[in-house]
């Protein structure tokens, strides 16, 4: 459970991070006279863009991203650099587990589904076991112990966009469209078979609004929004298990 939660988050990050970072284009695109970003290379704008987005003081992830070993994670997660986080993350579709971070304690809830995908191969006792206990229940457990410290970590929005510092892009610039109802202008960026197009916004800061990774003919997107929003991490209620007295 821990191995998914980190690796939705940093496999995320690192993909975008990756594709500002690796490009082949072997130029910087041409400049524009006037319309956002006038004078500026596609190269430039990715830059600026990365680099605002790393000053957030929140901001929310939502997309698909390959695990490294044939799947696909999931994520919809709201972080700020205060360490509160809140959302969903999955594995092929198999189910999805329910994240809540509002300070020294973390809460999580397993659906069913996700449960029994991620027990394979187990005793069907334990697996029952497992389901009888955890599906659809909110657990706790502190945020320093052994299983949540990592969990915790990737909450924090600094943490998160480390990767996001010092990049350096060759991409070239686009037209403009919107993203979710944002003017956005779009760049693209080739490393090997793979191809990325990133949108930065043209209105208010020019933040990263969402990156498209395509290969093999397969596209995978992540979008970034909500930024500088307050995160709701409430703390569940109720019948909530305590997972550090088990």
């Amino acid at each position: 459970m821990r191995r998914t939660a980190i690796a939705a988050v940093c496999l995320a990050t690192a993909a975008t991070a990756g594709l500002t970072a690796c490009g082949s284009e072997g130029g910087s695109a041409k400049k524009a006279e006037k319309g956002p970003f006038a004078g500026m290379s596609g190269g430039k704008i990715a830059e600026k863009a990365v680099e605002t987005t790393s000053d957030a003081k929140s901001l929310r992830i939502k997309g698909e991203v390959p695990d490294g070993e044939g799947g696909m994670l999931s994520l919809n997660m709201a972080m700020d650099t205060k360490g509160k986080c809140a959302g969903t993350m999955g594995m092929n579709k198999e189910g999805s587990i329910e994240l809540i971070v509002p300070g020294k304690t973390v809460y999580l809830k397993y659906d069913e589904e996700f449960l029994r995908a991620q027990s394979k191969g187990e005793p069907e006792a334990d697996v029952q076991a497992a389901v009888d206990m955890f599906a659809d229940r909110w657990a706790k457990t502190k945020a320093t112990s052994a299983d949540a410290k990592e969990i915790a970590a990737f909450c924090d929005l600094d943490t998160v966009l480390a990767d996001f510092k010092g990049v350096s892009s060759v991409a070239r610039r686009g037209g403009t469209t919107k993203v979710d109802g944002t003017p956005a202008i779009k760049l693209t960026e080739t490393d090997g078979k793979e191809k990325y197009t990133l949108y930065v916004a043209t209105e208010g800061k020019p933040y990263l609004l969402r990156v498209d990774t395509a290969k093999g003919g397969k596209v995978d997107t992540l979008k970034f929004r909500d930024y500088d929003k307050p995160v709701k991490a409430t703390a569940p209620t109720g019948d909530v298990l305590d997972m550090d007295k088990l």
